[in-house]
């Protein structure tokens, strides 16, 4: 558990140091584009590329490769003892699927983007958008391999590079920012792209070629390069197709979702569809710290324990994991809705940012923080299953989710704007979560195994009481702590905002860590290790 601590830390300040970046990155590229046509084309020629590489290399691959690699360093077999052939054969087998892809939609782009992506934009900026997609798909490609080189790594549970390459990409186009627009136009933004996406990939290769020298040294497998294999009569690699299938439809159920959500967002007042495009931003900054580090960190163990066929270690590790991260994700939710509009007014009201854009955003950014305990969660209890290689379950509960937020938010909408939208969201969510736990527990009260195996296999009733036990606890703990951060901001408003928004956010953390020790939230003793290493 120590090292799944100490990996969880390090993937935390990585992400905090990304999202702001990723912040600053648009508080440069603003007074230069601002929101004008070219900026519009510019964000539109990333929405094909972006689920291309969701769908071919980004979460579908990663969630059916890690499994299978995990079994596959599990069993070791004689052919493959450290995997490599399988890695050899999924990296060539995927860049070609990449290349061949990226080659089509290169050729199609115009129509592509004429009839589907920009419809609405006028010829000229129809034809920017073409140009600029072309070279994104440059940086998807490259995405493509280097997202499998972070999954392998991880996989080896070092999380070190993986975490630095999205900061190496924030940098590049940071840096096309700041040196390439003058000369290249917006076209600066698309170079300083796919540099960062070279150096996203380039960052990690160190760490993957220590791995194969390690593995190929001191005589544990056969010296020489990793083999150059398609691997199309490796069972092993049908079966990350085979896995890949229903998580690349619950990608497209995720993202359909979203396009009807912010579709419905366009028939509202003018502004509606930026104020529920920077709420669910916001939100996601704890978000991924949060959930999405934890997620991370902890698939490849769970998946080694799929793999071991330890139901019980699987089982007790997400549900520490569940516990954590209510115990981080309350707080943050708390926090957001008390001092979420002062940080709204910090970071963006200037220029055409005025106080009403930030009251809408504030409103957006309420209901969707009602969502951040039960995005963070998801990313856990999602893992759950893909560890057992397991994605049909998902699939499902995705789907019925979608069904009920598009219910929800068209009941919603109307009466309470993007807040409607939001909730609504958040609710589905929330709801989904309840449905793969109510599967886990019927799962393991009923698995019928083999005598020589039952001990290991079966779980009997799973215990829910120690996590409704810490939410209740973190509940009290963050109502209090939001409470003093409130009083807190208002006493204080003789500081500047900057000033008045830190010293309460300090408070603020100060109580609930008190208040949490005092009713007795053990998660809390673990948090501070997350943070000072040398106690792990």
């Amino acid at each position: 558990m120590t090292h799944l601590i100490r990996s969880t830390s390090i993937l935390m300040v990585a992400f905090f140091i990304n999202k702001l970046l990723a912040v600053g990155r648009q508080i440069i590229i603003a007074p230069t584009f601002g929101t004008g046509r070219e900026f519009d084309a510019f964000v539109a020629a990333f929405r094909l590329p972006d689920i291309l590489y969701m769908m071919i290399s980004g979460g579908a691959l990663a969630t059916a490769f890690i499994p299978v690699l995990s079994e596959r360093l599990t069993i070791s077999p004689a052919h493959d003892p450290h995997g490599w052939r399988l890695v050899s054969a999924v990296v060539n087998n995927m860049l070609l699927v990449a290349l061949t892809v990226s080659l089509v939609v290169m050729i199609f782009a115009d129509p592509i983007v004429t009839y589907i992506i920009a419809s609405g934009f006028d010829p000229a900026t129809q034809q920017l958008t073409v140009s600029m997609m072309r070279l994104v798909l440059i940086s998807t490609t490259i995405f493509s391999i280097s997202g499998l080189v972070g999954a392998v790594l991880n996989t080896h549970n070092h999380f070190v590079l993986p975490a630095l390459a999205p900061i190496i990409y924030n940098l590049g186009i940071i840096g096309g920012a700041l040196f390439l627009v003058e000369q290249f136009g917006v076209y600066g933004l698309i170079w300083g792209t796919i540099a960062g996406a070279l150096g996203h990939l380039l960052i990690q290769l160190p760490g993957l070629a220590y791995f194969v020298w390690r593995n190929q040294s001191g005589g544990q497998s056969p010296s020489g390069p990793v083999p150059f294999t398609l691997g199309w009569h490796d069972p092993s690699l049908f079966e990350i197709i085979r896995l890949m299938g229903p998580r690349i439809v619950t990608i497209f159920v995720i993202q359909l979702n979203f396009i009807i959500m912010f579709n419905l967002a366009s028939y509202l007042n003018e502004g509606s569809v930026s104020a529920l495009d920077y709420g669910w931003d916001l939100m996601q900054m704890p978000q991924t710290i949060i959930g999405t580090a934890i997620g991370i960190v902890l698939f490849p163990t769970m998946s080694t324990l799929a793999a071991r066929q330890d139901w019980v270690g699987l089982w007790q590790t997400t549900a520490q994991a569940m516990r954590v991260m209510l115990t981080l994700s309350i707080p943050a939710m708390v926090g957001l809705i008390a001092l979420g509009r002062p940080i709204i007014k910090l970071m963006f009201e200037r220029g055409e940012f005025d106080a009403a854009s930030t009251a809408l955003v504030y409103y957006a950014l309420m209901f969707w923080s009602i969502a951040l305990v039960a995005h963070c969660l998801m990313e856990v209890v999602n893992r759950f299953f893909y560890a057992q290689k397991d994605t049909i379950t998902p699939l499902i509960s995705s789907v019925l989710s979608m069904l009920l937020n598009l219910g929800l938010a068209y009941l919603l909408y109307q009466p309470l704007g993007v807040g409607g939208l939001a909730l609504s969201n958040g609710v589905a969510v929330s709801l989904e979560i309840l449905f793969l736990l109510t599967i886990i527990r019927f799962r393991q009260t009923t698995r019928v195994e083999p005598v020589e195996t039952i001990t290991h296999r079966q779980l009997g009733p799973i215990n829910m009481t120690p996590l409704l036990k810490v939410l209740g606890q973190t509940l009290l703990a963050a109502g209090i702590m939001g409470v003093v951060v409130s009083l807190s901001f208002n006493h204080l408003n003789q500081l500047s905002l900057i000033w008045n928004i830190s010293l309460s956010g300090l408070l603020g953390m100060l109580i609930y860590g008190l208040v949490g020790l005092a009713i007795g939230i053990d998660e809390i003793r673990v948090l501070p290790r997350l943070v000072k290493r040398e106690n792990i």
